[in-house]
């Protein structure tokens, strides 16, 4: 009994295998769910729509967003990490999910590098210092020099504890002698009514959703986060120009669950690095402030290694902790 209760594991697990391998070989034959950890209005959700149409004509079938927000993104994301391993359910997130959380949170609900297969490096983009119109500063230096004068007065908005606009804030509190108090929202699409109302001080948001609020007038931009000038807004500041040596630039990509099949996986990366390249998205992410990336698996998971390991460096170094 015990001996043919043993084959039968083995014969299902053979069975498994082969339901993978013939899966791989097939797809996709149905449409294909894309997981976004935050809100509707979000950068990466911006993101995800922009890329998502050229996807889905690459692989021969629709790809769904399907947005998952909360608890900083980590809701969605332990989503995709319970899916199925048939290619069906992938992820695009952000360095909130897989690098800042992962460097920060011991009590994060997965592990970021064991519980995920890596696809492909989407894009990245610079952030965007954000004030709401009624703010008196004017400048990034008017900014710091009333903050200062106000200590506990004023506060500012994030995506969520352990997000990137939260850690980018919080260097931001610590390089420029300011105290913020901080209020998490469920996403940036979610706290920008409340900058533009005046009800939040101060917002660090991608470049890719918060442009279009400084465009249309409804809020101010004092600064970007990178460590040089963006060629899509040459006009603002570097907050590296007041504060030497700050930066924060946001990583988009795609992942699957553990186990994803390596056929899927070349296909899903393949279908992503043309989709990349095809005019149409790279007009639409250049006008949305991003710049597409692409590449190997194994290239994407070595860059998000290294910048995971910059913001544990950086956090163990100004002390700052998500408690």
């Amino acid at each position: 009994m015990k001996a043919r209760h043993l084959f039968g594991l083995l014969l299902a697990g053979l069975c498994a295998g082969h339901g993978l391998q013939a899966i791989a070989q097939t797809y996709p034959v149905k449409p294909v769910h894309l997981i976004v950890p935050f809100p509707a209005g979000g950068a990466t959700d911006i993101l995800s729509r922009a890329l998502s149409t050229e996807l889905g004509r690459k692989l021969g079938q629709p790809v769904v967003v399907d947005n998952k927000p909360g608890a900083g993104g980590t809701i969605g994301a332990l989503a995709a990490a319970k899916a199925v391993p048939d290619g069906y359910t992938l992820l695009l997130t952000t360095s909130s999910t897989h690098s800042i959380g992962a460097a920060l949170n011991p009590r994060m609900p997965y592990n970021a590098e064991a519980d995920f297969t890596p696809i492909v490096y989407v894009a990245s983009s610079p952030q965007l210092l954000v004030v709401p119109n009624s703010s008196p500063a004017k400048t990034l230096r008017e900014f710091i020099d009333y903050a200062r004068k106000n200590p506990g007065r004023l506060n500012y908005a994030s995506s969520g504890n352990g997000t990137i606009s939260n850690l980018s804030t919080e260097v931001f509190k610590q390089q420029s002698g300011t105290f913020l108090v901080h209020i998490p929202y469920r996403g940036t699409g979610l706290a920008m009514p409340d900058l533009i109302s005046g009800k939040v001080d101060l917002l660090i948001d991608s470049l890719i959703s918060g442009m279009p609020h400084v465009r249309d007038g409804r809020v101010r931009a004092l600064a970007v986060t990178s460590p040089k000038r963006t060629s899509l807004a040459p006009e603002l500041p570097t907050v590296a120009e007041v504060l030497p040596g700050y930066e924060s630039v946001n990583w988009f990509g795609i992942y699957g669950p553990r186990g994803l099949p390596a056929d899927i996986v070349a296909k899903v990366n393949q279908a992503a690095n043309v989709a990349l390249t095809s005019a149409e998205v790279k007009d639409r992410f250049a006008r949305l402030g991003a710049e597409p990336v692409g590449g190997t698996p194994e290239g994407f998971a070595a860059a998000v290694r290294a910048e995971t390991a910059k913001w544990k460096k950086l956090a163990a170094e100004r002390k700052i902790t998500l408690d």
